[in-house]
């Protein structure tokens, strides 16, 4: 039974094979040709490793750096990179292509709940019998979800027919279903004195 082969750790110090190298400093600086011998006793003098970063190179690539650090930071990013990746969950609602209006709608706010959660829904119609002569009946609704989900929603995956079924894939557009600010009501207008304006009909009726 075949491994998985694990990513191969980069030769460093005294197991790099190599007689010459071109040298990089831990400041990213070239340093250009040295014996390994001569650039392990540099990285040595600076407290840090000599860690071979392109051994097939010609010559190969040495760079001085803390390795044991390097590696903290790698691995440290690797585990951020995992837990930070979402899985995104993929729903599917199933149509048929003479829907009335009442499921039809029915269906919809499910899809729009799927999308506000964030997942991708799979829109399938499923045809019976003579209706696979019709398939642009089943377009027609694909055509019509899309047009209504358009403001919070994009087609990733336009109609397609897989056998009996049409299939089509949407994903939420990020923050479309973020809440907006409630719109505050204007001040009333005020005159120069800073009172209320007085519509015209109240001043005809003090005159009067």
């Amino acid at each position: 039974m075949n491994k998985i082969a694990k990513p191969q750790e980069p030769r460093i110090n005294e197991a790099i094979h190599a007689r010459t190298c071109r040298l990089i400093g831990e400041d990213g600086s070239q340093l250009g040709l040295f014996g390994v011998s001569d650039a392990l006793r540099l990285a040595y003098d600076r407290g840090f490793d000599l860690v071979e970063i392109a051994p097939h190179a010609e010559p190969p690539v040495c760079k001085v750096m803390d390795y044991r650090k390097f590696k903290y930071e790698q691995d440290r990013k690797a585990k951020a990179a995992r837990k930070n990746q979402a899985k995104v969950e993929v729903k599917e609602m199933k149509f048929r292509p003479k829907i009335d209006v009442g499921d039809y709608e029915t269906k919809k706010n499910h899809v729009l709940r799927f999308l506000k959660k964030g997942a991708r829904v799979k829109i399938t119609i499923m045809f019976r019998g003579r209706e696979m002569a019709h398939p642009e009946q089943g377009l027609n609704v694909l055509e019509r979800l899309a047009d209504d989900l358009k403001p919070v929603a994009t087609v990733e995956s336009q109609p397609k027919m897989e056998g009996r079924n049409m299939h089509m894939l949407v994903a939420p557009i990020k923050g479309a279903f973020d809440e907006k600010p409630a719109k505050t009501k204007p001040a009333a207008e005020k005159t120069e004195q800073g009172k209320p304006a007085q519509s015209d009909e109240a001043v005809n009726t003090k005159e009067n």
